[in-house]
């Protein structure tokens, strides 16, 4: 599951914009997912990871910038009343 919200935060305030962007770092033949942004805020949020792996507080690796794509699926219920729970 993904955050509802961008995540990018402003004057201790977060960002309400849904996300469009997936933001990872790969390094070394894996990919680790460490945030999400609105297209307002791809570039701030890229921005901030580069700056976190220059302080060493992040792994090294290349940013890698996805959209987000919907998927559906019919094998989850939400309805309480549809008998799966």
């Amino acid at each position: 599951m993904l955050p509802d919200r961008c995540s990018m935060a402003e004057g201790g305030r977060r960002c309400q914009n849904p996300p469009e962007f997936v933001l990872s770092v790969v390094s070394d033949g894996a990919e680790y997912m460490v945030g999400v942004a609105c297209r307002a805020h791809r570039g701030a949020v890229s921005d901030r990871i580069g700056a976190l792996q220059e302080e060493g507080r992040l792994g090294r690796g290349s940013v890698s910038i996805s959209p987000v794509r919907a998927v559906g699926t019919d094998c989850i219920r939400a309805c309480p009343d549809d008998g799966c729970c």
